[in-house]
């Protein structure tokens, strides 16, 4: 998979006003989805977001998840590990935050970046790189057939020219300002070195499969997402559970 070889914006005839109707749509079931979810017990959802910065991984949260039940929803960003983190393996912070049967838990960022941007500041080399892949997939797998977790995985697939623009965006917009890092430009700069070790990723840690979901527009994003979230939730044939019985 070449990343450049992927539109980064909606295919062209997709009407926008149609596609924002859609996702209201949408985002009315995923909230009876998600209190099925809740009732039934049986599984869990587990969605990781990835993406370069200013990708909308924020955004993308609070567009999709905020119509739905706080109860059975919880999200996770995590940042620069610890020293306590660091002195455990890897996983271990991780799999603090996995979610019980019948939650919904989002990782904004998640265990990729142990594999990313250690990768590309150098932190760690490859053959520590394949080791940590595999236990990514062992990881992932551990939580579909021993816990009924359905993952799903989404790279926000922006262009680097719209990620430019809204990281200068941060400079002008009141509202964005406390967004602005000057590393964002700096980590910018790295941008064709993170394709190179996403392209990686999405070829080695395949045990759930990547959605690619073309970011430059935010309405077409929400909507991809926000779609497969309802098919997948959906292809589980959830029922509630009855009366308990005394």
């Amino acid at each position: 998979m070449k990343l450049k070889d992927i539109n980064t914006s909606a295919p062209k005839g997709v009407n926008k006003s149609k596609t924002k109707n859609a996702l209201h749509k949408i985002l009315l079931d995923l909230d009876e989805l998600q209190n099925l979810l809740y009732a039934e017990g049986k599984f869990s959802l587990l969605i990781i977001i990835q993406g370069m910065d200013a990708s909308g991984k924020d955004g993308l949260t609070r567009d999709v998840f905020t119509s739905m039940n706080p109860q059975g929803v919880n999200v996770t960003s995590f940042k620069e590990p610890t020293e306590e983190e660091l002195s455990h393996d890897f996983l271990w912070r991780i799999h603090k935050e996995v979610p019980a049967k019948g939650m919904i838990h989002i990782f904004n960022r998640s265990h990729y970046e142990d594999v990313l941007v250690t990768r590309v500041h150098e932190l760690i080399d490859d053959d520590i790189a394949k080791k940590r892949m595999k236990a990514i997939n062992d990881f992932e797998k551990l939580l579909i057939t021993h816990n009924n977790t359905q993952i799903l995985k989404f790279y926000l697939h922006v262009s680097h020219k719209e990620q430019l623009e809204r990281l200068n965006e941060r400079l002008k917009k009141p509202e964005k300002m406390w967004k602005y890092s000057p590393e964002d430009f700096n980590e910018s700069k790295l941008w064709d070195t993170y394709m190179k070790y996403y392209e990686e990723v999405f070829e080695h840690c395949n045990e759930a499969p990547w959605h690619i979901i073309p970011a430059d527009q935010n309405w077409y994003k929400s909507y991809l997402v926000a779609k497969t979230i309802q098919d997948t939730l959906k292809g589980l044939k959830m029922k509630y559970p009855g009366m308990k019985k005394k």
